[in-house]
Order: C-alpha cells, then structure tokens, then sequence
C-alpha cells in the first residue's frame, strides 16, 4: 500500500490544469476526456484516479511516459496505414477501466492494483520527438494506458509530432465523448478501438456501458479519422457466432471499409480460465466477418497459423496487395492507393 500511496504521491508532481472539463458548481468539477463524465468534488479524483479537483481546478498528468517503444505500425494493429513504417509508442499510467485480460495491467492499474505499477520516466514533447526522428519513426502513438484519460498530454506532444510532418494516433478502448474527440480531431489522425464485446453485461463488467463506445464509433468515423477496429476474441466471453455476426454488422453499418481485427486472447492477469484462442476460432470469427460484408478482415497474434488472413487483398479483383506474416510485411503492392492490377482505389493511408 505504500508504494501505492508513494507513486500517487510521485504523479501529482507531474500535472497542468486540463482542458476537458466545466465547472457544475463551487465544488464539482465534470470532467469529460472519457465516457464517464465523472462529477469531482474538491479534493477528490474521477475513476481513473489521475484527474483531480484541486482547487477547483482538474489537474491532469503531464510531462512523463511509463513506457517507450518503437515498433511496426502492424502491432498497434493499423493495416491499413504506410505498411511497414515505424510507430513510437508512449504510455502513461491509469485507465477508466478494469478488464481481467488486461495485458497491459502494469501500467493500466497502477493506482488501483498494488502489484501494478512502474516509476515514470520524466521527458519532454520535445524529446519524445526527437527520439522518434532518430528512429526514423513515422507514427507518433499514445497507448499501453488509456490514452483518452491523457489527452491534454497526448496532444502537446502531437503538436511537436506535426512539425516533423508525423501522423499521430491512439489506441484506445473508445469510451469517449463527443468533446474529447473535437479536442482531438486537429492533432490525431488514426484511431484504433478495442471493441471488447456486444453484450452490454460484460462491457458494464469492465466499466463502461456498450453504448457509449458504440456512440463513440459513430463519432470517430464521421469525425474523419482513420479506424481500425479490434476484437480480442476470448473463448466463452465473446466467441459465440451471434456475438461476433452482431460486431461484424456493427462495423459494417459505419463502414464495410473499416478494417477489422480479429485476435487471440491468452491468459493473463486476473482472467486465467479460459484457453487461449485457436487459429480454428480465429478463422471462424473472420469469415463471419466477410459473410457480414466487410471487406477487409485480419487475424491475429498467432503469425504463422492464419493462412491469408494476415494479407491484404483488392476487395475488388481479390489480387494480393500486401503479403504479411506477423508484423512483417513481405510485399506491398499497392500503387498510389490502389490495387496494382484493377485500380480500384484501396481505403487507407498510403503515402
């Protein structure tokens, strides 16, 4: 418990006012940079327990990372984005949600875990850039945590990323806000969310309501940023055939444009029970996703065992554009936007 009280303690160095959120009275504060929409009182903290009332004031993280990386643009997953390119990922510490499966608890629970947690690197937008020109990153990617909770971080550092002509994006749970996503929209570009279940009891389980991060989708693809969706298909949570058709329907009726993720769950944290995810399972889940109509399914975290389900192919003429296995592209032919072969225009970003 001390060491909780400790890191705490460390990250209320670490803060500015934010940005998103209204005074309701002399004492309540509504913070919207997530779905919740969590009225603080002075002195007390919304759900993710880093925004605070301070004075009547919401005080917000800033000015540290709890994790840096710099990986393919495959493993945030965008499939559909400069195949190939680098992405440097930060994190931060906290989330608004609890899911057992979490496989990036350390960091997500950090203050409400006592085993979670890591001490925070103290750095700059400034330097983050720079550490991501030197890598030759082109993608600048808030994740690990929930990076709604977050923003006004996220976007000091997009800033600096944008003068380096880099594109920016979140991988999120998408339990956001219409306000969150304005304030976003000038500085991020690609949006990935996590779309857990279609089964409001389980998305309350976790800590949100189903229809806030369907409404959020909404948003995000009528916002014009570029999305991707994943599922983590978990047996006995949310691998029933009618659970995945109603996901897949979901994605379709917004875009059947939108690429969709289907990829396998191990045991991790708190939910230990199930069985990991078979490639057969994962198979399943696509194909339900091509009968729903879209038309461009991916499957993932067993490379090697999905076949063609890794690639990428011209929903038109069905030629090969882009040969994947893992996070490694193999071949890309994809010209100017476009299948090589019919020139049907594919959707993404390309250049």
């Amino acid at each position: 418990m001390a060491a909780e009280v400790s890191l705490r303690e460390t990250l209320r160095l670490h803060v500015r006012e934010g940005e998103l959120y209204r005074s309701v009275d002399e004492k309540t504060l509504e913070c919207f940079a997530c779905g919740h929409r969590c009225l603080i009182k002075e002195g007390r903290q919304g759900i993710c327990k880093i925004r605070f009332n301070q004075g009547g004031r919401l005080l917000v993280p800033h000015g540290y990372t709890a994790g840096i990386q710099v990986d393919p643009i495959e493993k945030k997953p965008f499939f559909h984005v400069l195949p190939g390119a680098k992405a440097l990922s930060f994190g931060m510490l906290g989330c608004d949600l609890h899911c057992a499966y979490c496989q990036n608890w350390i960091t997500s629970q950090a203050l409400t875990d006592p085993n979670a947690g890591i001490d925070p690197m103290i750095i700059t937008p400034q330097q983050l850039t720079r550490i991501a020109k030197s890598y030759q990153a082109r993608i600048m990617t808030s994740t690990y945590n929930e990076p709604l909770i977050t923003s006004e971080w996220a976007v000091d550092i997009f800033k600096e990323a944008k003068k380096e002509n880099m594109i920016c994006s979140y991988v999120s749970n998408g339990n956001a806000t219409p306000e969150v996503l304005a304030y976003l929209r000038p500085y991020v570009d690609l949006y990935k969310v996590d779309l857990k279940s279609f089964n409001d009891k389980n998305y309350r389980k976790l800590g949100t309501k189903l229809d806030t991060v369907l409404d959020s989708m909404h948003l995000i693809y009528e916002s014009g940023f570029w999305l991707e969706v994943v599922t983590l298909v978990i047996p006995t949570f949310n691998d029933s055939n009618d659970e995945l058709r109603a996901i897949a329907e979901f994605v379709v009726s917004l875009s059947p444009d939108i690429p969709w993720h289907v990829t396998a769950f191990h045991p991790d944290y708190k939910m230990t029970d199930p069985d990991n995810t078979s490639a057969e399972s994962l198979f399943r889940s696509a194909q339900i996703g091509k009968e729903a109509g879209l038309r461009y399914v991916y499957a993932g975290n067993l490379p090697g065992s999905l076949g063609t389900l890794e690639n990428t192919y011209c929903h038109h003429c069905q030629v090969l554009l882009i040969e994947r296995v893992g996070f490694r592209v193999l071949q890309n032919k994809i010209k100017k936007g476009a299948c090589f072969h019919c020139r049907t225009p594919i959707p993404g970003i390309w250049h």
